[in-house]
């Protein structure tokens, strides 16, 4: 108990590990607010570099994929569905909770993390 206390107070002092999203509210239209920002009436925050080992959308190389259906059975929210006709496998970001087992567990490779973590869209997939 005193050991969770004692980590308690010193992350009560650290600064916070969240990054601040790049821009100071969220646009109506991005073409509109880059226009604005040209011309210096709208502020832009600098991106931050993601961290390493950072988990953003998933990126699948078709090309890559052999088949072996290893990612449809780690995948906890069965965001990977095998196609046996195509003998590939689709993968649905609305899906996926990024638990990242599907990328580990690829022999060739076909599954890779991003850097992009900007996913919100009106439409779910």
């Amino acid at each position: 108990m005193t050991a969770m206390l004692r980590e308690l107070l010193k992350q009560l002092f650290k600064r916070p590990f969240t990054n601040k999203f790049p821009s100071k509210r969220i646009p109506e239209s991005v073409n509109g607010f880059l226009e604005k920002a040209e011309k210096g009436k709208a502020k832009i925050n600098p991106a931050i570099p993601v961290p390493e080992g950072f988990r953003g959308r998933i990126e699948y190389y078709r090309e890559k994929c052999i088949g072996c259906q290893l990612c449809t059975k780690v995948c906890p929210a069965d965001a990977i569905v095998f196609l046996p006709k195509e003998k590939k496998v689709e993968y649905h970001l609305f899906r996926c909770s990024f638990c990242g087992q599907c990328v580990e567990i690829c022999p060739v490779k076909a599954l890779e993390f991003t850097k992009e973590f900007l996913l919100a869209d009106y439409k779910k997939d």
